[in-house]
């Protein structure tokens, strides 16, 4: 039998991609900072929409520079993850604090994180749901992937420190496009 669910852990039952590891940069200081609440909108030019506490110092640096870089981490790597999304970067430079090395990106000024397994450079195309929702709308503009991993482990948050680790893959018949 089934039993209630508080609608505060909803998001760990729906938490759909990767966490990544966002880049923003203003007034020439970049920061990197932990996300889980985003989601693919298009698929060419790929759209992605991202939901941002105004809290967060990369809020505001996102919302005037208008660029960013998702930076898409594996499990070797989730130490740097939960540091970098339980520190400011108001206050401390993550890049050093949790070794990550910034390579500059082709598109955008935030730089990409050399560690990551893939880079997706992305500028915001809407703000329209900014005000109301905090939601971002990106396009990518280029897309990054290291070709030595072949099969990448990803992080997938599912709430209170708790993640789940990408493994084995499956392959079903689908409609080809």
């Amino acid at each position: 039998m089934k039993r209630n669910f508080p609608l505060s852990k909803v998001y760990g039952l729906l938490e759909p991609g990767p966490v990544v590891l966002i880049t923003t940069e203003h007034k020439g200081r970049a920061n990197v900072m932990t996300l889980s609440w985003l989601t693919m909108m298009e698929f060419e030019p790929p759209l992605v929409g991202m939901a941002l506490s105004e809290a967060n110092f990369s809020f505001a640096a996102l919302k005037a520079s208008r660029q960013c870089v998702m930076n898409i981490p594996t499990v070797e790597l989730a130490e740097a993850v939960v540091g970098c999304g339980n520190t400011s970067g108001r206050t401390l430079d993550k890049f050093t604090a949790f070794d990550l090395t910034a390579r500059p990106a082709r598109h955008v000024t935030p730089p990409l994180i050399a560690e990551c397994y893939a880079n997706l450079e992305c500028r915001v195309t809407d703000a329209r749901l900014l005000k109301r929702y905090n939601f971002f709308i990106l396009e990518v503009l280029k897309a990054w992937i290291d070709p030595a991993r072949k099969s990448p482990r990803t992080l997938h948050h599912a709430g209170k420190g708790c993640f789940a680790i990408d493994g084995e893959m499956i392959t079903l018949p689908s409609k080809k496009k």
